[in-house]
């Protein structure tokens, strides 16, 4: 898997790999310089969808653990080796990657390099605050509907981060503030009748 591969590209790379089942250390070796971007992609995806819990929740939290690591400048992600020697069936992995495929497409034909001061460690922990407020909201979100903004916005950045592209990235940031503000609406709805019954 060479690097000038696009998002698709690298994608339809990790849906091809061989086996019944792929261990997570697996995919992180074939992402080598993008494991970033792409396990912030891959992590993103499954919450682009209705999804029931604790999905939004197991997403959240491992993506604010790689956030972290981003604000304390790691260049390449470190994860502990019980999660590396976990698996994931080839079959839902090529299926997710079969939905996301035409989007990521179409978002490739208008993505290219641009807004390059994104980049490099400042940046890098910049982006590390921003997902670590996403993934948050994640972990909060509501049930089955309310991580699809957040979903979306850290695909947007984890695309941009593969990209190199600086408009996907705030464009991921403005979503993702949408989602917050929806997330905030819907706790605090939550809390008002709650508050009421007493």
């Amino acid at each position: 898997m060479s690097s000038p591969l696009r998002t698709s590209g690298l994608l339809h790379a990790l849906a091809s790999l061989p086996g019944p089942r792929i261990a997570v250390g697996d995919i992180v070796a074939a992402l080598r310089d993008r494991a970033y971007a792409l396990l912030i992609v891959l992590l993103g995806l499954p919450n682009c969808l209705p999804m029931p819990p604790p999905i939004p929740l197991v997403c959240g939290l491992v993506l604010a653990f790689i956030a972290m690591q981003m604000l304390m400048g790691r260049t390449t992600p470190w994860l502990p080796q019980r999660l590396l020697r976990r698996s994931i069936a080839q079959a839902d992995l090529a299926r997710a990657v079969s939905r996301a495929l035409p989007p990521l497409i179409r978002l490739e034909r208008f993505s290219k390099p641009r807004m390059m001061m994104l980049r490099g460690p400042f940046a890098l922990a910049l982006l590390g605050v921003l997902l670590l407020v996403l993934a948050l909201g994640l972990v909060v979100a509501a049930p089955f509907i309310g991580q699809i903004p957040l979903g979306l916005a850290v695909c947007l950045v984890g695309l941009g981060l593969v990209e190199r592209d600086g408009v996907l990235i705030v464009g991921g940031a403005v979503v993702g503030a949408i989602g917050l503000a929806l997330s905030a609406g819907f706790a605090y709805a939550l809390v008002s009748s709650i508050a009421s019954l007493f």
